[in-house]
């Protein structure tokens, strides 16, 4: 298969470039033309620093027809990558959030439909196996209806290695807008599809005030149900650049018989290490990066829809647009909903 990755923009295409460059089945290219010159960790320097190929224009890669494509550009120039993989017959990848308006991500998801080809939205926290066996206890019943879920995603502020993280213009927004999706996105598969009723939100920019971003860097965001379940999700930039780790995301989910909570970065091993003179862990568990991999990667080979898609991407996306509008006017912000769109299980209460 060839895979093309667009862009060195986001921190995580290097980790993707990484999983995917010594595969014996995969024959992989990257391209970065949009990156600016002196930057070591984009472009050309990026990429031979990794070991791979290198093609420095848009129009050449995608002659060079692609199995599959990953985009891992900013956040608002996912559109345009998206719709010209399609074009060029590639199944996508795109990395969260789907995109920064609506209008893009449905002409992303019709783009891909017209073209035959899977659009698939990064988010690796689906494949846990921790969040899997708490997928199947709600699914099964066993713990009861799920009353509220307090989802917290903190990392540090990717601003200093990736200016247009605080661009308002490229990146959307800033903590809300890169954190607030995953959780919705596992609130998503917990509830069955299940689209967000009501949503208010909260935010400020205290934290990193050594950085001049002009996007929120810490947030809280509340979601209500049409089942009668709550979330409540942290979304902050709040760990220091030197924390061990970019920083954590879990779950505590309320259920009628039950609490559960889930760690989807759980500490393992912990200890000092006394040539940084700093405290040392060692995270354990899946590589959530790499399942999520294999799933695009039977999704090229197979032809077969991905998950999550990108009417996933679109069902988060328009959770962080609500938290944006209740943070202009201060007030919460009904989203509409129809029977058709919420497709899941409904509250025994109902």
């Amino acid at each position: 298969m060839r895979i093309a990755v667009l862009s060195f923009a986001h921190v995580h295409a290097q980790t993707y470039v990484e999983l995917l460059r010594d595969r014996d089945d995969v024959e992989l290219l990257t391209a970065d033309p949009d990156a600016p010159p002196d930057d070591p960790d984009r472009g050309a320097a990026l990429a031979e620093r990794l070991g791979v190929p290198y093609v420095d224009d848009w129009d050449a890669v995608f002659a060079l027809r692609p199995d599959g494509a990953m985009v891992t550009s900013e956040n608002s120039r996912h559109r345009e990558l998206v719709e010209r993989a399609a074009a060029a017959g590639a199944h996508v990848l795109c990395e969260k959030p789907l995109a920064t308006t609506e209008t893009d991500a449905r002409a992303m998801i019709d783009a891909c439909a017209r073209a035959g080809v899977g659009l698939m939205t990064a988010y690796p926290v689906r494949f846990a196996a921790a969040f899997a066996a708490l997928h199947r206890a709600v699914a099964d019943g066993s713990l009861g209806p799920l009353v509220s879920v307090h989802g917290s995603n903190n990392g540090w502020n990717p601003t200093a290695s990736r200016p247009w993280f605080g661009d308002r213009e490229l990146a959307g927004g800033g903590a809300v807008m890169d954190h607030t999706v995953h959780i919705a996105d596992l609130m998503d598969v917990l509830l069955d599809g299940e689209q967000a009723e009501e949503v208010y939100a909260q935010a400020n920019d205290v934290l990193g005030p050594d950085t001049e971003t002009g996007v929120e860097t810490a947030g809280l965001v509340t979601v209500r149900y049409p089942g009668g379940a709550f979330a409540a999700i942290d979304c902050s930039w709040s760990q220091p650049e030197d924390h061990p780790t970019w920083g954590g995301l879990a779950l505590t989910c309320v259920a009628e018989r039950g609490i559960v909570e889930f760690d989807a970065f759980p500490r393992l091993l912990g200890g000092f290490d006394s040539t940084t003179a700093r405290s040392r862990w060692e995270p354990g568990g899946d590589d959530l990066d790499a399942a999520m991999l294999e799933e695009f990667l039977d999704t090229v080979r197979t032809g077969r829809r991905p998950r999550p898609d990108g009417e996933a991407g679109l069902r988060g996306l328009r959770v962080v647009l609500a938290a944006y509008t209740s943070l202009r006017t201060g007030q919460p912000v009904r989203l509409p909903v129809t029977p058709d769109d919420n497709p899941g299980r409904k509250h025994p209460a109902e």
